[in-house]
């Protein structure tokens, strides 16, 4: 009986272990953090392209929908539309920032063309 009870605390033990470490690897857990440090985070799965992805920048959170065509080789994401999740939270940001994203967006999608929802696209309209 007592060999019974070691073993299943061992294997309790062993599950702990594994959620912990499943928890500290979770994308959307490094997601929210870097939202919260105000750091860059950009958490895409590019080989689903059904699949938004999502990008943290000085703790504003944006979401990316790709759209799937063709270019002159092969079957590419050929369309990124942008938005904020939070548009209250773009105060501070500016031109440069937007040009820093779209060309984080643009090294992972080169084919892409990138467009912003609004109001972002109205800023980025008003500066050029």
């Amino acid at each position: 009986m007592l060999w019974l009870i070691r073993l299943v605390i061992f294997f309790l033990i062993l599950y702990l272990l594994y959620r912990s470490v499943k928890y500290i690897m979770d994308p959307k857990r490094k997601l929210e953090l870097a939202q919260e440090q105000k750091r860059f985070y950009f958490l895409d799965d590019q080989e689903n392209v059904r699949k938004n992805f999502h990008i943290t920048y000085k703790g504003v959170l944006f979401e990316g929908e790709k759209y799937l065509g063709t270019t002159d080789t092969s079957f590419e994401v050929v369309s990124i539309f942008v938005w904020s999740t939070k548009p209250s939270s773009l105060k501070g940001l500016s031109q440069e920032d937007f040009h820093y994203l779209e060309n984080e967006i643009k090294e992972r999608y080169p084919n892409a063309k990138l467009d912003w929802k609004s109001p972002i696209h109205e800023f980025l309209k008003k500066k050029h």
